[in-house]
């Protein structure tokens, strides 16, 4: 009985001593700076921390996030706020669980039009008939361009535009494949570092904007099962935000290891901002800017779109 006893106490404190099991969450983003907060907090272990088991899958286009999201290949991804509002405006019932990047001066500067070499392209109308690569239909960067467009009094129906991953954009410029594409990020220094591209109008900084380019997002089902996640997630995102907010060369680390991109094309690259909050005002940002191009066919609640945090 002593023994007995001696063995049920033993295995009475492994059990106290021994830490539950991290809650595996899978996380979608394309290979863009965006996504920066979730990077920099499976590098540093904030997640761990929050007893959350993160692991990150590079989506080659924007717009397969929210079917991923649908088909349960991952838990929580990185839209666009544009691809989300589309796919809520579909029928895809998605929820926003946190922040992650926003439009600010310096990344407006950095979202532009690379020009192949060999093609010139100074202003709107110049992009009528050519062909333009942009990173998924319905994602941030080609609703801008679409704005861009109309602003100068193109219709959008007038510049053949093709889908064109971020990884993809490099060698369509320099096979020829495109004229341009519209780009952000490290992609930008990678094609002009190569030597094949220059370039072309900066088209998010001609027309301003500070809402979120992209958060995080997740299926409201998920969302309303697993609370405990979310609440955690969202506080290492926060935590995570804030580290970006105080040391650049994390973001760089990160975001160089999640894209495969040289830390020195990372580093030349205007620095995102990283705002964890979401507020109803920046989707009806988004929204508004959408209902212009007539890219939603019902009315969207932004109210009912965002998880609050604790």
């Amino acid at each position: 009985m002593k023994h007995l006893a001696f063995a049920l106490t033993g295995g009475l404190m492994l059990a106290l001593s021994t830490p539950a099991l991290a809650q595996k969450i899978r996380v979608g983003c394309t290979s863009s700076a965006d996504c920066g907060t979730a990077m920099i907090a499976v590098d540093q272990g904030i997640f761990e921390k929050h007893g959350l088991d993160v692991e990150m899958t590079r989506i080659a286009l924007n717009s397969n996030i929210p079917p991923a999201l649908l088909s349960n290949s991952l838990e929580i991804g990185g839209p666009t706020s544009s691809v989300f509002l589309q796919a809520v405006d579909g029928g895809l019932d998605l929820v926003a669980v946190a922040g992650a990047s926003v439009m600010h001066e310096a990344t407006n500067q950095g979202t532009v039009a690379v020009i192949r070499d060999g093609v010139t392209i100074d202003s709107a109308k110049d992009f009528v008939g050519k062909k333009v690569g942009v990173p998924g239909f319905g994602a941030y960067i080609h609703i801008l361009f679409n704005r861009y467009l109309m602003a100068g009094g193109v219709d959008p129906a007038q510049v053949n535009m093709v889908e064109t991953s971020f990884p993809s954009m490099p060698d369509v410029i320099r096979t020829g494949a495109v004229d341009a594409v519209a780009s952000g990020g490290p992609t930008v220094q990678r094609i002009l570092s190569s030597g094949t591209g220059h370039l072309g109008p900066r088209f998010v900084a001609e027309l301003g904007g500070d809402a979120p380019i992209i958060f995080y997002a997740a299926t409201r089902q998920w969302a309303e099962a697993n609370p405990e996640a979310v609440a955690k997630f969202q506080q290492a995102i926060a935590e995570a935000a804030a580290l970006a907010a105080s040391d650049r060369e994390v973001v760089i680390a990160s975001v160089a290891k999640f894209t495969e991109q040289n830390p020195d094309l990372v580093r030349a690259t205007p620095p995102s901002k990283y705002v964890a909050e979401l507020t109803t005002d920046g989707l009806g940002w988004w929204l508004e800017l959408m209902q212009k191009q007539g890219l939603l066919q019902g009315s969207v609640d932004p109210g009912k779109l965002i998880v609050a945090a604790p």
